[in-house]
């Protein structure tokens, strides 16, 4: 995979597995600009890293359910690498609660940035893509967006409506070059999943047939394959990335 000529834009790039996204577009080549909401440290560590491996990588605060700050982040990538052709959305919260308990806020922010975010940035990026005619647009789901979870009621609503959102995306632009899919991973080994009791996290890789916890990396394996040219013919698609834990009990 060589993305060498290739501009990049990840969201929710300073940590977890945007991180791990962001550095591995740049190990295949790719200019990377790392966003990221609120405290800019996280995402300043990732652009450093890269600059470090001499790739070219900028940060970009921007919240991605607020159209007009993506509009900036899109405008602004354009203006200073003349392009943009990799868009990584990957942003996400969650908020869990069972439904009757959630409230219309923790409905609203997780939709708004898990959702909402997607729309809007690919929304953005579309016209420059269009223009060049190229472009690979991978949306980060989740396998709860296909099998469902308890308590994440927003999460999973979000996640399913990526699925569909990517699925539509890719209909209407595929005849310009463009590409759009998805990656549904499952259980990874994150700072969210760093939080759970011992107990719990070994009753989630029980469930695994693989017997793992994922990495962060595996998902960025995916997101460069996606991103290169040797995915020319991948369009719509939703690649779970999980384990074997949505195959449901063996």
């Amino acid at each position: 995979m060589d993305l060498s000529e290739r501009v990049a834009i990840v969201t929710g790039g300073g940590r977890g597995i945007g991180r791990a996204i962001a550095i591995k577009l740049a190990e295949v080549g790719a200019t990377v600009v790392v966003n990221d909401v609120g405290d800019s440290k996280p995402a300043d560590e990732v652009a450093e890293e890269i600059s470090k491996m001499g790739r070219q990588s900028m940060v970009a605060l921007a919240d991605v359910s607020q159209s007009t700050e993506v509009t900036s982040l899109v405008d602004n990538t354009v203006e200073k690498y003349g392009k943009v052709d990799i868009l990584v959305n990957n942003a996400g919260i969650t908020r869990d609660q069972l439904i009757m308990r959630m409230s219309d806020d923790d409905w609203d922010k997780v939709l708004g940035i898990n959702l909402k975010g997607v729309f809007l940035c690919s929304k953005a990026v579309l016209r420059p893509m269009m223009k060049q005619r190229w472009g690979r647009i991978i949306s980060i789901s989740s396998i709860v967006g296909l099998i469902g979870n308890a308590g994440q009621a927003n999460y999973a609503s979000a996640k399913a409506g990526i699925i569909g959102l990517t699925r539509t995306i890719a209909k209407e632009v595929a005849s310009r070059g463009i590409t759009a899919n998805a990656i549904a991973p499952g259980f990874i080994d994150t700072a969210m999943t760093q939080q759970l009791p011992e107990e719990r996290r070994q009753e989630l890789i029980n469930q695994i047939p693989l017997g793992s916890l994922g990495t962060p990396r595996d998902i960025a394996e995916v997101v460069a394959f996606l991103a290169s040219e040797e995915a020319r013919y991948i369009t719509g698609q939703v690649i779970t990335v999980d384990g074997g834990i949505s195959l449901g009990k063996l």
